[in-house]
């Protein structure tokens, strides 16, 4: 059985080896396979590759000797299509190959093409060495294309990156290399580079930044102009002299790598700075006066930071978004000297104007600067980076509070000491606290204290959303940013750009200066940004009628206001620290910046004004803080007189309501407030106040007034009724004068009355702060009737009169008369007497006197008709006219 078994085995054995055997051979055949496979698809790749680089290069432009000499300069046009410039026949100190010294082409070459004269145009090496060298030194240290294509890029080509024009490029650059020697090359190089300050080539470079001529140039200065041409603009020395300082280290690390200098050359030579090595301010080539030279620095940014193409050479044509005619005023306004437009404080002031279109955020004019002498200058208004003090607040307090918030131009704050949320204590700029208040006054006064509350509330993030997408470009932020204090600042062509968006109804468009650019071949671009929705138009229109208050008195902005014109607009001012003014000696009412920014319908206009260098202070002297808003407001008017400027108009998504002062929360006023204490405000709808104020509300007047003479004690009793609660108390007017004003509880009121008087009396119900209408009633009172006086008096008089009647007895009566007597006569007589009466006279009488009565009387009392007794003893005589009192 075991021989059995091992024969099975080995059966099996061999069956298995069989098959494994065939197995092996399927792979040889599915390689082989794929191999040939490979083989055709390489064919047809080549051919294809072949193919496919014919047609790229079957269009590409001739190499035309004179433009291998000469750069084609670019025209720029207005926003009517005019000529304003051209750009590109500029300055150029031509220089030959044999004048170039080592130092400069060496710092050329091992920045640019350190296998130059190894290669025949193209080299591959060179790309993968640049690669590698942009990992080791950082983005940008070396570029992939050698000296030979950059010539031809400049010259023949655009900027854009596409496979054409690459394959063009490649395929121009080995045509270059067979029609001219290395050397031609590198002169055409060395000439035609820009190099900032509106020139041309290496030799131009050298005269403008050291005023030397180029074989004059140290290690250090040939590497700092050899490093330029990456990017002339910031690498330019006189304006950005760290990045020139630091590109220049760059330059020298490459020639120690590359053999071309010593590590003792290349420590030595970084030692030098850039900014003293430069000419000074005072030695530099003074600066054309050209009109439009701020406007045209803009362009040419904005053509190099949105674009592939070259202003200086490419021959483009660039339609702009210029305004000549507000161009000139800029001017005029920033530099004038005899007129005294503007009261600068002196020659070193300066101020950055940007004038925008509202809608369009088409940059109008813009004002680099006063009193520039250097070309191409530094430009205060897109190039200055200054901290924005309160402008900052609709942008990053108040408007996200209301987009986010829903808040209403009503919502109260309180104006209080607070802290950051890290605990560190600031304050008001006054170091005063006005209490409760609304949004809207507390932008009115620029209040620190409430611009932070509004900012805690939204929250950072989406503060800081909000602010970037109105183009302010934060990259973190911090409670501090609520009232300006950026680490770093921003420009008056950035503000512009954020307050426009308020102005046209919550769509932001990039501030830009060009409209469109034509190249060469007829091709037309719109290089115009595209409007985006940033916020809610509920929103840009609440913060706009906020800031429309800002020109009102109290407001801090009242200096910018134009008569007749619909403006909204913030100030704002900077600060310096406690050490900083310690260290400059600066006192504490004077500012390192101050700004307005502002829009009506049609412009908007950010204005920075300070000095250069921010240890130089805006003192507190005359108008020195407020020219930025003088410049506001000449400027506007100057722009907005030939034209109609609407007001900005409420939409849909807004509502009007009456907002009783001083309520917190905020509640509508009703229709008993006094019209002093009502405020018309703005709501997001759908989210106004909902209750309606029982402060001043109406109570229901008093009923059945009535007025009631007593002739007995001679008062009036004023009766009314009145079934309200028992705190009401009533306000009672007499003749409408305060003396019979009283206030009391009680349903009656008593007075005394003179005879022969009328009286109007009024009341009115009170409880607090409500009151009631008031109801009237008048009241005559009767004359006062002559009768005889009862009672004890003394009395002196003198009586003559004239009589006619029958009378008997002339003379003296003292003591008590008692009788009764008739009499009628008629006669005339004198009865002069004087003497004292004193008891009871008691009579009845009847008669008629005519006569003179010389007598005097005193204080009398209404009489009171009473009857009296008949007297004892009987007096006859014809008497005058006596006062018994």
């Amino acid at each position: 059985m075991s021989e059995q078994y091992q024969s099975r085995e080995e059966r099996r054995k061999q069956l298995q080896s069989k098959g494994k055997k065939k197995k092996q051979k399927k792979p040889r055949g599915l390689f082989k396979k794929i191999f040939l496979s490979l083989v055709v698809l390489g064919i047809i790749g080549i051919l294809t590759g072949v193919g496919t680089f014919a047609y790229l290069v079957k269009d590409a432009p001739k190499l035309d000797p004179k433009l291998l000499k000469d750069p084609i300069p670019s025209k720029i046009f207005d926003k009517n299509d005019k000529l304003i410039t051209e750009v590109g026949a500029v300055n150029r100190e031509y220089v030959n190959y044999k004048d170039i010294p080592a130092v400069v082409e060496d710092a050329v070459l091992a920045t640019e093409d350190y296998r130059f004269y190894k290669h025949h145009g193209i080299d591959p090496i060179r790309l993968g060495g640049a690669i590698l060298a942009n990992f080791q030194h950082g983005f940008g240290a070396e570029g992939g294309s050698t000296i030979t294509q950059q010539v031809v890029k400049n010259t023949f080509l655009t900027q854009e990156k596409t496979l054409k024009r690459k394959v063009q490029e490649a395929w121009l650059a080995y045509e270059l290399e067979q029609q001219y020697t290395k050397h031609q090359i590198f002169e055409m190089y060395v000439n035609k580079v820009y190099v900032s300050e509106n020139s041309h080539g290496l030799a131009t470079a050298a005269k403008i930044y050291y005023g030397k001529d180029l074989k004059d140039l140290t290690l250090a200065e040939a590497a700092q102009i050899a490093g330029m041409p990456q990017s002339p603009n910031n690498f330019n020395p006189f304006d950005f002299p760290e990045k020139a300082e630091k590109r220049r280290n760059i330059v020298l690390s490459l020639m120690y790598q590359h053999g071309y200098i010593s590590k003792q050359q290349m420590e030595e030579a970084e030692k030098v700075s850039v900014a003293k090595d430069v000419l000074p301010i005072e030695k530099r080539q003074v600066k054309d006066n050209k009109t439009y030279d701020s406007f045209v620095d803009a362009v040419i940014n904005e053509v190099d930071d949105t674009t592939d193409f070259d202003i200086y050479t490419d021959g483009l044509t660039i339609y702009t978004s210029l305004d000549r005619d507000a161009q000139l005023h800029v001017n005029e306004i920033l530099n004038d000297k005899d007129t005294n437009i503007i009261p600068y404080p002196d020659d070193k002031f300066q101020a950055g104007i940007v004038l925008l279109d509202t809608k369009t955020s088409e940059i109008r004019a813009i004002g680099g600067g006063r009193n520039q002498q250097v070309q191409r200058g530094f430009n205060y208004a897109t190039d200055t980076r200054r901290q924005p003090g309160s402008t900052i607040k609709p942008v990053l307090d108040y408007g996200p509070a209301i987009e986010y918030l829903n808040w209403g131009t009503y919502e109260m704050i309180n104006d209080k000491p607070i802290t950051y949320s890290s605990g560190k204590k600031f304050g008001n700029w006054d170091q005063k606290y006005k209490g409760p208040m609304t949004i809207r006054t507390a932008l009115q006064l620029s209040r620190n204290s409430p611009a932070v509350q509004a900012l805690q509330q939204v929250g950072l993030d989406k503060a800081k959303d909000f602010a970037v997408n109105l183009g302010i470009p934060l990259k973190e932020i911090y409670e501090s940013y609520a009232i300006g204090g950026f680490e770093t600042g921003v420009s008056p062509l950035q503000m512009a750009g954020a307050y426009a968006a308020f102005g046209n109804n919550g769509f932001y468009t990039k501030p830009h200066a060009v409209r469109k650019i034509k190249l060469r071949d007829g091709t037309m671009i719109d290089t115009s940004p595209k409007p985006k929705v940033v916020m809610k138009d509920s929103t840009a229109f609440m913060v706009t009628d906020m800031l429309k208050s800002v020109l009102v008195y109290p407001g801090t902005g009242t200096r910018a206001k134009v008569p007749g014109l619909p403006i909204a607009g913030k100030t704002g001012t900077t600060n310096y620290t406690d050490q900083e003014m310690q260290e400059w000696n600066i006192d504490s009412s004077s500012v390192p910046d101050a700004w307005f920014t502002g829009y009506t319908t049609n412009y908007t206009a950010s204005i920075w004004t300070g000095y250069a260098s921010r240890s130089t202070p805006i003192t507190a002297e005359g108008s020195n803080q407020r020219i930025a808003q003088l410049l506001f407001k000449n400027l506007m008017a100057y722009v907005s007189k030939d034209i109609d400027t609407p007001d900005f108009t409420m939409p849909n998504s807004v509502q009007k309501v009456r907002v009783e002062k001083g309520s917190m929360p905020a509640v509508l006023a009703s229709q008993y407030t006094p019209s002093s204490q009502v405020s018309i405000e703005y709501a997001v709808k759908g989210h106004a106040p909902k209750k309606v104020s029982e402060k001043y509300y109406k109570l229901p007047a008093p009923s059945n007034l009535a007025a009631n003479y007593d002739n007995t004690s001679g008062n009036v009793e004023v009766t009314w009724n009145y079934s309200a609660n028992k705190d009401v108390q009533f306000d009672i007017t007499i003749n409408g004068t305060t003396a019979n004003h009283s206030v009391q509880a009680g349903n009656s009121f008593t007075f005394k009355a003179n005879p022969g008087e009328k009286y109007t009396i009024s009341v009115f119900a009170l409880s607090g702060n409500n009151k009631s209408d008031p109801v009237h009633t008048s009241i005559d009172i009767p004359q006062a009737e002559e009768q005889t006086d009862q009672g004890t008096g003394t009395g002196t008089g003198t009586d003559t009169g004239t009589g006619t009647g029958t009378g008997t007895g002339t003379g003296t009566d003292t003591g008590t008369d008692t009788g009764t007597g008739t009499g009628t006569g008629t006669g005339a007589g004198t009865d002069t007497g004087a003497g004292t009466d004193t008891g009871t006279d008691n009579g009845n009488g009847d008669g008629n006197n005519t006569g003179n009565n010389g007598g005097q009387q005193g204080n009398t009392t209404p009489p009171i008709t009473t009857p009296v007794t008949p007297p004892s003893s009987q007096n006859t005589g014809n008497q005058g006219e006596t006062k018994n009192q």
